[in-house]
């Protein structure tokens, strides 16, 4: 799966042909969490903080156009 952001130790991926609605794996070291790209919703979380969460949504929401630009374009056929 490509990684397309790096935040620090932190992977932003994004698996090509994955199922809507399109969304980011953030995955660091034991741990990770699932974004939508449009709401930055975390609809799962495993070993990140709250306040880890909240920096990565602020983080992400700085980059939206772009992650939905390679959404769009890792889910053609």
């Amino acid at each position: 799966m490509p990684t397309v952001i790096y935040i620090g130790n932190v992977k932003i991926r994004i698996y090509p042909k994955d199922h809507h609605p399109p969304h980011v794996h953030a995955v660091g070291p034991d741990c990770e969490a699932k974004f939508e790209i449009k709401t930055l919703e975390c609809s799962f979380s495993r070993g990140f903080s709250r306040r880890d969460i909240k920096r990565l949504q602020l983080y992400l929401q700085s980059h939206q156009t772009y992650l939905l630009e390679v959404w769009n374009e890792y889910q053609k056929d």
